[in-house]
């Protein structure tokens, strides 16, 4: 019988081997494995985000969190399929329909250091809506500063909604 950790006995839960894995990660992790003659320490996957060891601007230890790019691949297929069912809905309700689609996204992605991501997925949304929208009729070819107008003028441009972590637990508790 393996030997078990507490709650896993008590639950009778396992660990997936091949889901479950040490890796060196945290403030010293990059000197330690530098020191070793090992490259970068690992990322790890956990909840739609890639944790990256990174270093902050002024050279400190930062936790870097990325959004996964398989996640953000099944989000922008998913608006895309979704966008074809809209099709010939009027263009001020398929504005209104991504701006709550790109909302929701951002409240939920839009933390510290995944800036780039946010825009990367914003830029392929418009994308997916102008091919859309250029599709609707043989003649009338949509340019792409209308289409660059109509985004800049319905939906939201991203930003980091999540505080950093030394904010978020900053409390004070009266005593």
């Amino acid at each position: 019988m393996k030997r078990c950790a507490k709650g896993e006995a008590k639950f009778a839960l396992t660990l997936h081997p091949e889901k479950t894995r040490l890796i060196e990660f945290g403030r010293f992790a990059a000197d330690n494995r530098k020191r070793r003659g090992l490259g970068k320490p690992e990322t790890f996957n956990f909840l739609g985000f890639t944790f990256i060891c990174g270093k902050s601007r002024r050279g400190g230890f930062l936790i870097k969190r990325k959004t996964r790019l398989d996640r953000m691949r099944a989000k922008l297929q998913a608006i895309t399929q979704e966008l074809r069912k809209r099709m010939h809905q009027p263009i001020p309700d398929q504005g209104k329909w991504l701006k709550q689609v790109l909302a929701g996204y951002y409240r939920y992605f839009a933390v510290p250091t995944n800036s780039r991501a946010l825009a990367k997925f914003r830029d392929e949304v418009v994308k997916r809506w102008g091919a859309l929208l250029g599709r609707r009729s043989q003649k009338a070819r949509l340019t792409w500063a209308r289409i660059t107008k109509l985004a800049d003028d319905m939906l939201p441009q991203p930003r980091i909604l999540h505080p950093w972590p030394n904010q978020r637990f900053a409390v004070n508790h009266p005593r």
